[in-house]
C-alpha cells in the first residue's frame, strides 16, 4: 500500500494557452483576410479602368442633352443669360462677389462677346459628344455648362445642377476610349503600325509611362465610382424625404403633382391619368419603394428590372409634368451601373431583334469558293438529262456532288 500513488488531477498549466492560441489564430485569419480585401480592392483601382463603354454612354448623353438644350433656347438666349436678361451682369457679379461662383459670360457686356460665347458652346457641347480631343473637350465642356449654370442661377432646377455635377465628375475619367473620334483614331493608328515594333524606351521614361497609364485608370476609376455614389445618394435621399411626407404615405402626391398648372404641359392628359387613383397610389408606392431600395439591388441582376422600371419612370416624369431636361439627366446617369458587358451584348440583341421582325434577313451561307450554279433542266422535270457545261462538271467533280445534287 505504500507503494501505491494517489492519482493526481490532470494539470490545467496548458489550459490558458489554448484561448490565446485560438485568439491568435482568429486574429491571423482576419489579418490575412483583411489584406486579401485590400488586395482586390487595390487591384481593381489600379489594373484597369472600368466601365469604358458607361462612361462614354455618359459622354455622348449629356453632350447630346445640353447641345439639344442650348439650341431649344436659342431664340431666348438672351433673355435667359445675355446682357437683355433681367438678371443683369452687374446683379449676377454682385452675387458672385459673396458666393465665389464665376462665369465666362460676365468677361465682357459686349453683345458680340455673348453671341461668340454661345456660338463656342454649341461647338464644345457638339465636340465634347463626338469625343474630339475629348481631354480638352471633357475640361471645356465644364467650364461651358458652369458658366451657363451660374449666369442665370435662379432658373436653374435639379436637372440642371445634376448636369453641372456630372459634367463635372467626367473631367475626371475617361470618357473618350470607346465611341468617339479618339478612339477611331487610335484604331487608324494601330492599323498603319501594323505589326511594327514599339520603339524602344530608357528604363526612366518606361517608369513614367507606368506612372501616367496608372494614375490615368486610378482617376478615371474613382471618377466613375463618385459618379455612382452620387446616384445613388440621389435617390436615396428623395426616397427618404418622400417617406417623411403624409401625401405620399397617403398615396395622393402625385394626384396633386398633376393637378399644378406649372407642370400641366398637356393638361387633358394629366387629367386622364388623374381618373385613375389606383394606380396613381400604386404608382407613388413603387416610387418610394425602387428610391429607398436602388443603393441596395446594383450588386445583383434585380438591378436590371428596377433600372427598367425607373426608365419609365422618369419617362413619365418628362411626359406628364414637362420636364424633359431632369428626365433625359437621371436616365443618362442610371446608365453608369450597366456593365460594359451589357453594352457589348446591345448590337447582338438588336440584330437578333431585326431578324426576327423582318427588318433585316440573313444573309445566304456561301461556301469558300462556291459559284452560283444555274438550274438543270425545265421547271417541273426534275429527271431531266441535259448535259452539263464544262465548267459545271469540274465543279461537280471537285465537290463530290452531281449537277442535279448541286
Amino acid at each position: 500500500m505504500a507503494n501505491e500513488q494517489i492519482p493526481q488531477p490532470p494539470s490545467t498549466a496548458a489550459t490558458p494557452h489554448r484561448p490565446a492560441a485560438q485568439e491568435a489564430s482568429i486574429a491571423g485569419m482576419a489579418h490575412r483576410w483583411l489584406h486579401d480585401l485590400i488586395g482586390t480592392l487595390w487591384s481593381l483601382l489600379t489594373d484597369r479602368p472600368v466601365s469604358l463603354c458607361a462612361a462614354s454612354v455618359l459622354r455622348i448623353g449629356y453632350g447630346l442633352l445640353y447641345l439639344v438644350f442650348l439650341v431649344r433656347e436659342f431664340p431666348h438666349r438672351d433673355e435667359i443669360w445675355g446682357p437683355g436678361s433681367p438678371w443683369t451682369p452687374a446683379l449676377a457679379q454682385q452675387l458672385f462677389d459673396q458666393t465665389g461662383w464665376n462665369s465666362i459670360l460676365l468677361l465682357s457686356d459686349s453683345r458680340t462677346y455673348f453671341e461668340l460665347c454661345y456660338v463656342m458652346a454649341l461647338l464644345t457641347s457638339a465636340l465634347f459628344m463626338l469625343g474630339w480631343r475629348t481631354r480638352a473637350m471633357s475640361v471645356l465642356f465644364a467650364v461651358v455648362v458652369t458658366s451657363f449654370h451660374a449666369r442665370s442661377i435662379f432658373m436653374t432646377d435639379g436637372g440642371d445642377n445634376l448636369i453641372l455635377l456630372m459634367t463635372l465628375y467626367l473631367v475626371l475619367t475617361a470618357c473618350g476610349r470607346r465611341w468617339s473620334l479618339d478612339a477611331r483614331r487610335n484604331r487608324l493608328k494601330a492599323a498603319r503600325a501594323g505589326d511594327a515594333p514599339e520603339p524602344v524606351r530608357s528604363f526612366s521614361a518606361q517608369q513614367l509611362h507606368d506612372a501616367l497609364t496608372t494614375l490615368t485608370t486610378v482617376v478615371h476609376n474613382c471618377g466613375i465610382l463618385v459618379i455612382a455614389a452620387q446616384v445613388c445618394f440621389l435617390y436615396g435621399s428623395a426616397g427618404l424625404y418622400k417617406i417623411q411626407g403624409p401625401t405620399w404615405g397617403g398615396g395622393t402626391a402625385l394626384h396633386y403633382a398633376l393637378n399644378l398648372e406649372l407642370f400641366q404641359p398637356w393638361p387633358a392628359l394629366s387629367h386622364l391619368v388623374d381618373d385613375y387613383p389606383l394606380v396613381i397610389a400604386i404608382a407613388g408606392y413603387l416610387t418610394v419603394l425602387l428610391q429607398v431600395a436602388f443603393p441596395f439591388v446594383l450588386f445583383g441582376r434585380l438591378k436590371y428590372p428596377v433600372l427598367t422600371v425607373l426608365l419609365g419612370m422618369h419617362i413619365g416624369i418628362a411626359v406628364l409634368l414637362g420636364l424633359p431636361l431632369f428626365s433625359g439627366a437621371m436616365i443618362i446617369a442610371d446608365a453608369v451601373f450597366l456593365p460594359d458587358r451589357f453594352y457589348a451584348f446591345l448590337p447582338h440583341l438588336w440584330r437578333r431583334a431585326a431578324r426576327r421582325t423582318g427588318m433585316r434577313r440573313p444573309a445566304p451561307a456561301r461556301g469558300a469558293g462556291s459559284v452560283s450554279v444555274p438550274p438543270q433542266g425545265r421547271p417541273g422535270e426534275p429527271g431531266s438529262k441535259h448535259r452539263a457545261p464544262a465548267g459545271q462538271r469540274g465543279t461537280a467533280l471537285t465537290t463530290g456532288l452531281t449537277p442535279e445534287q448541286s
